[in-house]
């Protein structure tokens, strides 16, 4: 396979200094939620006619800045002014009658309705008390030939691809002509067909002055598209810079480590586990696996006793790779090879027969059940592969969830507590044993240390090196690339959703040569 590089896309030439005066500067804009400070101090400048990028992991503060312009989040301290003039907006619809227009990547429009309909919304034209349909659709085929969209404007939204709809979309968003435009991952569900349609449309409304604020985590687009960048981390300014003068991997290190590449210090040594035999076959061999929209076919060989890490940034694919591993999201393309026998993971359920186990980054959404007790979290896994018309008998039960309480360290030991009154470790904790006591062949973690204390983290850390000690095949995803290189026996980096490099753990592997493999798009230097 053909691995994916930088190179594949042309990167925006430098544009002049934008003009002295911005159309929205931001200053020491803080945001508070219970026990948690969303935004710390940030400045944010925006101005006519270019495209901004905003870059930051998870966590980092990109949503809470665009609701706290839109007027979404309340601000607890500082100043936003929007062409000179100081304001606070009570919501989105405050925002846009000033001119500042937000398109998410969810389509929020009306499938239902006519292309027309939906960009006129809210703005529609009137006569003799009614609407207007004529002038309707005369309206709207003047902003989608703005847009270079000669789509008939009578007809129905649902019938034009994702891409199209995203383009009527900021049709409508233009139509109080925008000063500002916000673009929220735009192009996560586009190919790159559709993704150059976009960019057009963005390059000419940047021409005509508008100012565009762009969140994407492709960074080949963002050195297509964008003029500038501002890097947000933990809540805070790390950076804000002409892309020109960025180098993709000065971002990449800005983003994981908020300093230079040359500052980061080196990973601890991953944990004692002995080699894997030469001559041992792989439990599960991905050839060619991929699915259209989520990640591109990728080649992946998983080895009993084996730790592989997944390294890349938010939005790489690892979180998709490990959703076609685990039965999660069907693939569309290749085969899984488990145990010497094709297989096909069409469900969860089918991968939980094969001893695959899957823990999600959603862990509040897709695995612990706050109003359930600490008791029936842990053996969900095993009553769903039971089949809920056999319960399991109450002593196995208990045996099962007394082991696994005592054996993480749960705290606190009660299995009868509810788990939404437990810290984010102990509910990580509980997650991990519902799956360990499928007894799994191999486990598969998406950010199991996210957002828990130190002293938690060390616990899981240490536990997934036991696992690996012990046989089981585990693949460890996490943002942190100082834990992946402590546990990882073999790494696959991501980037853009395509693998694009594999190489093996150890002492002579740290940061800063990971976020190298990240930024060159898998390329030595």
């Amino acid at each position: 396979m053909t691995a994916a590089t930088p190179e594949t896309r042309t990167a925006a030439p430098p544009r002049p200094d934008p003009p002295t005066a911005p159309v929205v500067a931001m200053e020491g804009i803080t945001v508070e939620f219970p026990g948690v400070k969303a935004l710390d101090g940030v400045d944010f400048r925006l101005f006519p006619g270019e495209v901004h990028a905003l870059m930051g992991e998870n966590g980092a503060g990109k949503s809470t800045l665009i609701k706290a312009l839109t007027g979404v989040n309340p601000v607890a301290a500082g100043s936003i002014a929007v062409a000179g003039v100081e304001t606070r907006f009570n919501g989105p619809a405050d925002a846009r009658e000033r001119g500042i227009s937000t398109v998410y990547q969810e389509v929020n429009l009306c499938g239902n309705l006519t292309v027309a309909e939906n960009i006129m919304l809210g703005s529609e034209p009137r006569r003799l008390g009614g609407l207007d349909w004529r002038a309707m659709r005369r309206e709207a085929a003047r902003h989608l030939e703005r847009m270079g969209l000669g789509i008939d404007p009578a007809s129905s939204l649902d019938s034009h691809s994702l891409a199209i709809q995203q383009l009527v979309a900021i049709s409508r968003a233009m139509v109080v002509e925008a000063q500002v435009l916000i673009l929220d991952e735009p192009t996560s569900s586009l190919d790159a067909g559709e993704v150059e349609q976009l960019f057009a449309v963005m390059r000419r409304l940047r021409d005509e002055g508008v100012a565009i604020l762009f969140v994407s985590h492709f960074l080949d687009q963002i050195y297509e598209i964008s003029d500038r960048i501002t890097v947000l981390r933990n809540g805070r300014l790390v950076e804000e810079r002409a892309t020109a003068d960025l180098p993709q991997r000065e971002l990449v290190s800005l983003m994981i480590a908020g300093k230079s590449g040359a500052d980061i210090g080196e990973a601890r040594p991953r944990g004692e586990r002995a080699a894997r035999d030469p001559q041992a076959a792989p439990l599960l061999r991905a050839v060619g696996l991929g699915r259209k929209g989520s990640v591109e076919p990728f080649d992946l060989d998983l080895y009993p006793g084996e730790v592989v890490g997944l390294a890349g940034l938010l939005g790489s694919g690892r979180t998709e790779l490990a959703r076609l591993l685990s039965g999660a999201d069907r693939a569309d393309a290749g085969a899984i090879q488990f145990g010497g026998e094709t297989t096909r993971l069409r469900t969860p359920r089918a991968a939980l027969a094969h001893k695959i186990a899957y823990t999600s980054e959603d862990r509040k959404g897709e695995g612990v059940v706050g109003d359930l007790t600490v008791r029936e979290n842990i053996v969900l896994g095993l009553q769903a592969a039971r089949g809920w018309m056999r319960p399991l008998p109450r002593g196995n039960v208990d045996r099962i969830v007394a082991e696994y309480i005592k054996a993480l360290g749960v705290r606190p030991a009660d299995p009868e507590a509810l788990l939404r009154n437990l810290s984010g470790g102990n509910q990580q904790k509980v997650l991990l044993a519902r799956w360990l006591a499928t007894a799994p062949r191999l486990l598969l973690l998406d950010e199991p240390t996210r957002g828990i204390d130190i002293g938690a983290k060390t616990e899981i850390m240490n536990l997934v090196s036991e696992l690996a000690a012990q046989g089981m095949s585990v693949v460890f995803i996490s943002a942190e690339l100082e834990e992946v290189l402590r546990l990882s026996d073999r790494i696959a980096v991501m980037r853009d959703r395509h693998k694009v490099a594999e190489i093996d753990g150890g002492d002579d592997v740290g940061v800063p040569q990971l976020i190298d493999l990240i930024a060159s798009g898998g390329q030595t230097q």
